[in-house]
């Protein structure tokens, strides 16, 4: 068994020992720390993420969690992972990626992931919703790289199908019968922390991508790796769009992201009934 297996059994053991639900879970939603529609759930239990070993710590600015969550009507159980390992918090990839081989170890096939991000594309919107159906990668590192376990993974995974193409359909068919008014867009993962220059700007919009991001691109590369599906949301806060950048203060960040939220979470609450 290599060290990274025997990790991922180590935390997936320790959260079935402290589960209070009986039988598998298909689904869970990974996102930030402490998002507004996450109080549309019941919170069945909690497992703080520097209690979970080996390697589910909490970085420099929260502590997350890992959730036992249901439905308000009680008929589906999921895993909420309440913020993510972020790289710029210091994590490496494997270590930011290790949740989700922990919820691949516990049997999760389907995941939603919810991110928070800044857009360069001019249709976009602050407070907007945008839903991801490709990414690009400049984090300049990944968490495949090193020993590979064949038992997680195969070794070159295929990533031509990252955002489960099937689910992103039937999302986007739901939404259009919604009137839910959303962005498609490619993302673009790079390391953060420091705000983007305007020239950096210019040039991820020319390469193709529609917003930035710090968290879902190693997380989507190993669901996809362990033959994970996924689907990704982002919550749009800041614009980034080249020619009119401009300095934001962190409330006004925190205003848009409460915008977004409260638009998506009767969005999400249906997703979470349906998925599989």
């Amino acid at each position: 068994m290599t060290d990274q297996k025997y990790q991922i059994k180590l935390s997936a053991d320790f959260i079935r020992a402290n589960s209070p639900f009986k039988g598998k879970v298909s689904f869970a939603v990974i996102a930030y720390k402490d998002p507004s529609f996450f109080k549309d759930y019941k919170i069945v239990k909690r497992l703080k993420y520097s209690d979970i070993p080996p390697a589910f710590n909490a970085d420099e600015d929260s502590s997350g969690e890992f959730i036992f969550a249901q439905t308000k009507n009680g008929k589906k159980n999921f895993y909420i992972l309440n913020g993510h390992l972020n790289f710029y918090s210091g994590y490496k990839m494997r270590e930011a990626a290790h949740p989700v081989y922990v919820l691949n170890e516990l049997g999760v096939k389907n995941v939603i992931l919810i991110d928070e991000a800044g857009f360069l594309n001019p249709r976009h919107k602050t407070g907007g919703v945008a839903l991801v159906y490709d990414h690009i990668n400049l984090m300049g590192d990944n968490p495949l790289i090193g020993e590979n376990d064949d038992s997680l993974g195969t070794r070159f995974p295929d990533m031509s199908n990252p955002y489960d193409e099937k689910w992103y359909d039937n999302i986007t068919a739901f939404l259009r019968e919604k009137k839910f008014e959303y962005y498609p867009s490619v993302y673009l993962g790079i390391t953060g922390p420091e705000t983007e220059t305007e020239a950096e700007c210019r040039f991820y919009r020319e390469i193709g991508a529609d917003i930035l991001g710090y968290s879902l691109v190693p997380e989507n590369i190993a669901m996809v790796h362990a033959g994970m599906k996924c689907a990704a949301f982002c919550m749009l806060t800041r614009e980034l769009v080249a020619d009119r950048l401009a300095e934001i203060s962190q409330e006004e960040k925190n205003r848009n992201r409460a915008k977004a939220e409260k638009a998506f979470a009767p969005i999400l609450a249906e997703l979470v009934s349906l998925a599989k």
